[in-house]
């Protein structure tokens, strides 16, 4: 159901709403919520990461609201009312099934979308949120989250995102795939955006409807996570060009690039104590901008404590110490989708000691060096291939 960013109908014209503030801080002895943060792709049947947000949510007790609002309203699905529909109605249902499916006693629709702006400050819907211990939300333009559930350029929060808001701030888990991951970061939120347009041509504040242009909402998303920004779809769509340049561009200094079918599962976010744990079936991406770049892919299993800058090894890996003797060949279209994290394995697990990957666009042809310095370490599972690694060095230049 996860697809490339499509294209807003009209959203920035919805009217106007009354502005109401954000939600009062939760009690200092009340702990936040865990965030479940996938990057897109979430299998039907990965019971690790769906039985993980139940599980959090209170299992046969959970009762978990679906938001689905970064999904086309039926008013714009030239199949609404069809067995072909593909609309938020048709996610919610289908992600409240699925939700069911693996658990949870309970998984009800909340219905806002760009069809029913107005019902975020509904006192019955946002009651409805508040009456539920879990939240997932839907994949889709994380742009028409911004539209349904914020205030305009106010950014503050609707009834029912305040609901939302205070129930995470006293223990309900939040989980999101894709847009719905990307939605819960703070300040200076990717709006779209390829990895070469980005380096050629900087990122730039906004949304634009043009797909290729590297964009973000500085004012950012719904603050739940502010450890990093989050780029969604990583590997498989070739996005590290784009998050290194929106990190440069913006002052930060960390980005989690989410994998496809793979989920950050956050404990305590926004405290010291914040933790994260790997799950799921590809990588997390953690690119350190602190000097220069440096890139560490944690698998399953492996732990991250954002403080320390740490990872906490999986219990099933160890160092990978005399990589195979192959050379690893340089690649011609570097930020291809699956390339640039299959080139950095094939290193990993090499006695090479750096790899170039270079644009096949050459107007100008940008390179990708990625270099094995003092503190990179592999990790495998079979003892001969590279799984994980961390601290790879990476170099972006003009050629």
């Amino acid at each position: 159901m996860t697809r490339r960013r499509t294209v807003l109908a009209g959203a920035l014209g919805a009217a106007a709403l009354t502005a109401f503030g954000p939600a009062a801080p939760a009690s200092a002895k009340a702990r936040r919520g865990p965030l479940i943060l996938v990057g897109g792709s979430l299998a039907d049947g990965n019971t690790e990461i769906y039985g993980e947000i139940v599980r959090r949510a209170g299992g046969a007790d959970a009762r978990i609201g679906v938001l689905t609002a970064a999904s086309i309203p039926p008013s714009q699905d030239p199949d609404a009312g069809t067995p072909d529909a593909i609309n938020s109605e048709t996610n919610g249902q289908y992600y409240a099934d699925l939700l069911r499916s693996h658990g949870a006693g309970e998984a009800v629709w909340i219905p806002v979308d760009l069809d029913r702006i107005s019902a975020a400050d509904d006192p019955a819907v946002a009651a409805l949120a508040a009456s539920c211990t879990g939240y997932f939300f839907g994949g889709g333009d994380q742009f028409r989250y911004i539209t349904a559930l914020l205030h305009g350029d106010a950014h503050t929060d609707t009834r029912v995102l305040a609901s939302i808001r205070r129930r995470h701030g006293a223990g309900a888990v939040i989980a999101g795939t894709s847009a719905g991951a990307q939605i819960q970061q703070g300040a200076d939120m990717v709006t779209g955006g390829e990895s070469y347009q980005a380096l050629r041509d900087g990122a730039r504040p906004g949304y634009f409807d043009d797909p290729d242009t590297s964009g973000y909402w500085p004012a950012g998303g719904f603050g739940f996570l502010t450890s990093g920004l989050i780029d969604t779809h990583f590997s498989a769509y070739g996005r590290l060009g784009r998050a290194v340049q929106l990190a440069a561009d913006t002052g930060h200094d960390r980005v989690y690039g989410l994998d496809p079918d793979t989920a950050l599962l956050v404990t305590d976010p926004g405290s010291r104590d914040e933790r994260g744990q790997v799950l799921g079936t590809g990588g997390v991406n953690i690119l350190d901008l602190r000097h220069g770049v440096r890139w560490s892919h944690l698998t399953a299993g492996f732990g991250y404590r954002p403080r320390t800058w740490q990872e906490q090894p999986a219990p099933d890996v160890r160092r990978l110490l005399d990589g195979s003797g192959e050379p690893v060949a340089d690649s011609l279209d570097v930020f291809g989708d699956d390339v640039a994290t299959r080139l950095a394995l094939d290193l990993a697990g090499s006695r090479a000691r750096t790899v170039t990957g270079y644009t096949r666009q050459d107007a100008p042809r940008f390179a990708v060096t990625l270099a094995k310095g003092a503190g990179f370490t592999a990790y495998t599972r079979d003892g001969h291939t590279a799984t994980a690694f961390r601290d790879l060095a990476v170099q972006i230049r003009q050629v």
